[in-house]
């Protein structure tokens, strides 16, 4: 490095003096380091049609078929708002554990890039629709939660398309409600980041806020992460990665980044403010740019359209409209039910299993019997008929009379399966389908121990086995006579029966 040595009055180049270059002090060799992240998620809303005209909101049309002056951004258009939209937003607010402000309004964020007609964003700034909210999730066997600064509404843009000699612009996404929802630096590692997503998304899934389907770009991520030393409260200098479109890239990137970082710290460099992109084929970061600051933007407030200040009957009927949240139902169904959280789960993940579990279980002594029927037998059945629970032509309360049979005795389980196969395909009900086939469960003492008498006879190997201690043989031979019975025998009973005359 060298320094401009200025001499004279005539302020003439003198000479110059080389001087070594700063030095930095090293951090110790044993300093750990923690990763600091925070996500904005951008997320479009399930409405019809776009956030301020009446073009389509729709996926997979001919590019710059859905698309208005509005859209386009012509000289004289005005703006109109869609309610759904500002519907779905304070709904999301509620699902978020959000504050809701009496007073909201829309701004400009001012850039020049192709994907922008308008050359600026609709979008809130300093008074958003909602702010301080929280996302609690299960995380390594704990309950983890990560404060949300905001979910604000804003318009989404275009997209460039480019190609081998040329480059394009769709604006059919543009003017698509778009909600970015923006967290507190409170995530701590990759899987951290992964797990607040997915559960974020199935939130707002549920809330029918958005199908959240990232092939259809319904979902986008941008990545703030930074690292700092173990036990700091100081934040280091945060890096951004835009644009990521799946969870898993996410994962992936900070897999990269964080290390990265903490590599370039341990060395003494001092990172900077920046954005980069994330290279999903070649596994790494790189830069794209020095990171905006909000001055940047230009933001002012949006001269077309009118405050959002929501009365206190309008938001009354939204909070009434929040459904039960994904780990609010799974601690629900444990707790009532006696479920494991493995079962909760799925019935919380397959929402309209787990409804049809809750009426089949409804006041039933043995719930946990139903839950086995509907994730195993019922599920394997739709999945090979590719078919939806709605699609089911038996009730509910079939299936509890199906297990009150098995455990009444009344039918042995082998039998109890192929009750419930044709359950599946007639619809019958299960008392009607036993008397119709005669499948009945035989617990006639002196019927099994003529049956006994047979097995033991014809199996004198296996009897002289469980005769010298080999007490496995005496489930060999209790299935000769569940097979002889064709699976009709009492099990215990035939069991006790087999032991009785093998040990007299």
């Amino acid at each position: 490095m060298c320094k401009a040595d200025f001499r004279g009055s005539d302020r003439r180049l003198h000479k110059f003096v080389w001087l070594p270059p700063p030095t930095v002090a090293e951090p110790p060799p044993d300093m750990e380091y923690e990763a600091v992240i925070g996500l904005e998620t951008h997320v479009q809303l399930k409405t019809k049609s776009k956030m301020w005209c009446g073009c389509a909101n729709a996926f997979g049309s001919e590019p710059n078929t859905n698309v208005c002056p509005v859209c386009l951004g012509m000289p004289g258009v005005l703006p109109v708002a869609n309610a759904e939209a500002m519907r779905l937003t304070v709904l999301t607010g509620y699902l978020l554990n959000c504050e809701i402000p009496r007073f909201a309004k829309f701004d400009r964020k001012n850039y020049f890039y192709p994907d922008s007609a308008k050359n600026y964003q609709v979008t809130q700034y300093d008074r958003p629709s909602t702010a301080n909210g929280s996302v609690e999730f299960e995380f390594e066997g704990q309950l983890a939660r990560v404060r949300i600064t905001r979910a604000h509404l804003e318009e989404d843009v275009g997209k460039n398309n480019h190609f081998d000699r040329h480059s394009g612009v769709d604006f059919n996404r543009a003017g698509v409600p778009l909600l970015e929802i923006v967290s507190e630096p409170d995530l701590r590692g990759p899987e951290h980041a992964y797990t607040y997503l997915k559960a974020l998304t199935d939130i707002l899934v549920r809330g029918g806020i958005s199908d959240c389907d990232m092939e259809k770009g319904m979902v986008r991520c941008d990545v703030n992460v930074s690292v700092r030393p173990k036990g700091s409260d100081t934040l280091g200098a945060k890096i951004e990665i835009k644009n990521m479109n799946s969870f898993s890239g996410v994962r992936r990137a900070l897999e990269y980044e964080i290390p990265r970082q903490i590599e370039a710290v341990a060395r003494g460099e001092k990172l900077r403010q920046e954005t980069r992109r994330w290279d999903d084929v070649a596994g790494i970061t790189e830069p794209m740019r020095s990171k905006e600051d909000a001055h940047d933007y230009r933001y002012f407030p949006e001269p077309d359209l009118m405050p959002f200040c929501p009365t206190d009957d309008w938001l009354a009927d939204i909070r009434a409209a929040v459904p039960e949240l994904p780990l609010q139902r799974k601690q629900r169904l444990m707790t009532a039910f006696g479920l494991p959280a493995g079962d909760a789960q799925v019935l919380t993940d397959n929402l309209p299993l787990g409804h049809f579990f809750e009426q089949a279980a409804a006041g039933f002594k043995n719930p946990k019997a139903i839950a086995n029927w509907v994730i195993n037998n019922l599920a394997a059945k739709l999945s090979e008929a590719f078919a939806e629970v709605g699609d089911v032509k038996f009730a509910p309360e079939s299936l509890r009379e199906l297990v009150e049979l098995v455990d009444g005795g009344k039918i042995s389980s082998k039998i109890a399966q192929e009750v419930f196969a044709e359950m599946f395909e007639s619809g019958a009900k299960p008392g009607e389908i036993v008397e119709k086939r005669g499948l009945a469960q035989v617990s006639d003492t002196g019927a099994i121990e003529k049956l006994a008498d047979d097995v033991i006879a014809a199996n004198p190997g296996p009897a002289a086995d469980f005769r010298a201690g080999k007490v496995a043989a005496l489930n060999f031979l209790k299935g000769q006579l569940m097979k002889l019975s064709k699976g009709k025998a009492n099990p215990a009973l035939a069991g006790e029966i087999l032991e009785k005359k093998l040990k007299a």
